[in-house]
């Protein structure tokens, strides 16, 4: 079975990030894929330290990484980027988690403004070699869209739902 894992990289109770990659996982569920989320903003991850091995939750976190097929990454956007919650895990994962591994990635903004964000995630997780997407979601206006519910705008819910059906798409080409 294909596995994919939303990482919601938001420390937000209310977090918009974390309900759109919820709608983004149901669909990657209805087309068969068993789904997992990591929370970053509820583990226990210290700030990451490249002389120590393991800390906090980092090792079963990065082997939850390691062991999908498939990873949905979200975050908010932040001054124009990714919060530094996502990259602090970012930190921890390199291309031994996500080699072969299928990436989709979400950004959810405040404002009308997350091309920067996407970006950046794009370049990062090329960096650590893993197969990022085409297919992106930017949402903007977010808080006004997204909620625990789900997706109010039809538009945006639809693109949400794509992106977890071609990650899980993506991810068994990569397994084959």
């Amino acid at each position: 079975m294909t596995r994919i894992v939303a990482i919601s990289g938001s420390r937000s109770a209310d977090s918009t990030t974390r309900a759109a990659l919820s709608v983004a996982l149901d669909a990657a569920s209805d087309v068969g894929a068993e789904t997992d989320t990591i929370d970053v903003g509820a583990v226990d991850l210290p700030l990451y330290h490249p002389d120590e091995d393991a800390q906090g939750d980092s090792e079963a976190l990065t082997r939850r990484v390691r062991e999908a097929d498939g990873v949905l990454a979200g975050t908010p956007v932040y001054r124009g980027s990714y919060s530094s919650t996502f990259k602090n895990f970012h930190d921890f994962c390199g291309s031994t988690e996500y080699e072969d591994t299928a990436v989709g990635l979400l950004a959810t903004a405040g404002g009308g403004s997350y091309g920067g964000t996407l970006e950046h995630l794009r370049s990062t997780f090329r960096n650590v070699h893993a197969w990022t997407v085409p297919h992106e979601v930017g949402i903007s206006g977010a808080s006004g869209v997204v909620d625990e519910t789900g997706i109010a705008d039809d538009d945006v819910r639809e693109r949400t739902e794509r992106l977890g059906r071609v990650v899980v798409e993506h991810a068994e080409r990569l397994r084959r």
